[in-house]
This record gives C-alpha cells, structure tokens and sequence, in this order.
C-alpha cells in the first residue's frame, strides 16, 4: 500500500490552514489549536516546512508563521519531499536505490517511469487546491505524461 506517514498528513492539514490565513502571523499554539494537533508535532512540522523553505518564521514575543511563497506556488510534491523525503515507491525508483537486485531486474525501469508519472500528478497539484479540495476536479497531467499514463494502462507489458 502506498501511504505517506501521519506527520505528512497533519503537514498538509497545517499548510492547509497558513493557506486560509496567507498574511497572518500565526503561533505554533494557534496552529496547534486552530487544528486539533499537539504543539510538539506542530512544532516539528513547522520547522521542516521552514527549513525547506515553504514557511518564514519570526522568533520573539510576537513571533510565528507565515507562508513564504504563494500556496499556488507550493506543490504536494514539494510538501512531501519536505517531510518524507524524495518520492519513491520502490527501492529502484529513488535517486539512491540499494536495490541488490538492480542490475538483473527487469522492472525497475518501469517503476522509475510510473514513479516519473506520481511525482509529476504531485507536482501539478499546489496546497491552494489542497487546501480548496471542491476545487479539485481533475489531475491536469501534461499531455506527454497523459500518452504514458493511457499507454501503461493498455500495454503494461512494455516500455
């Protein structure tokens, strides 16, 4: 099963809620409380969002968050890479794979391609759509990566 961990889940739920409040400065308490999470799980995702540069932090009495780029500007695989790490559904599909298989498998091009597919759906989507999920209609993949994606579907058996 894919599934990304519970602090990428509540990383987006924070995003999420900076995105409805683009110019506030915004507490880790208030985040904490606006969202129902613990202020040392808030504390650690705003960090890692700040660190990989989706937030601006102020330190001081006034202090807190603030988004540091647009929420149109900051894509899901963007958050994910900020609290997960690099997107990669198989050993082989990474940028630093120890797969010891590798070099007789016939499969990790195919898995390199359909991670290929993920990261760019991932990319195409921005936390302001994250955050407005009615407005989601469609995954709008790039035509190429549609063709690939139609073409994986009918043919899976080559590549």
């Amino acid at each position: 099963m894919l599934r990304m961990s519970k602090l990428t889940d509540y990383g987006t739920v924070v995003l999420a809620f900076m995105a409805s409040r683009p110019d506030s400065l915004i507490s880790a308490s208030e985040i904490a409380e606006a969202t129902r999470m613990a202020v040392p799980t808030v504390s650690k995702i705003l960090k890692k969002l700040t660190v990989a540069g989706m937030l601006d932090s102020t330190r001081g009495a006034h202090g807190g968050y603030t988004l540091a780029r647009d929420a149109a500007d900051i894509s899901a695989a963007e958050i994910i890479d900020a609290l997960e790490g690099p997107i990669a559904i198989t050993e082989c599909s990474g940028d630093h794979s120890h797969c010891s298989f590798e070099s007789v498998c016939a499969l990790g091009g195919r898995w390199q391609q359909i991670n290929g597919l993920i990261r760019a759906a991932l990319t195409d989507i921005s936390l302001a759509e994250l955050a407005s999920p009615a407005e989601l209609t469609e995954i709008r993949l790039q035509p190429a990566l549609r063709r690939d994606a139609r073409r994986l579907r009918t043919n899976p058996g080559n590549s």
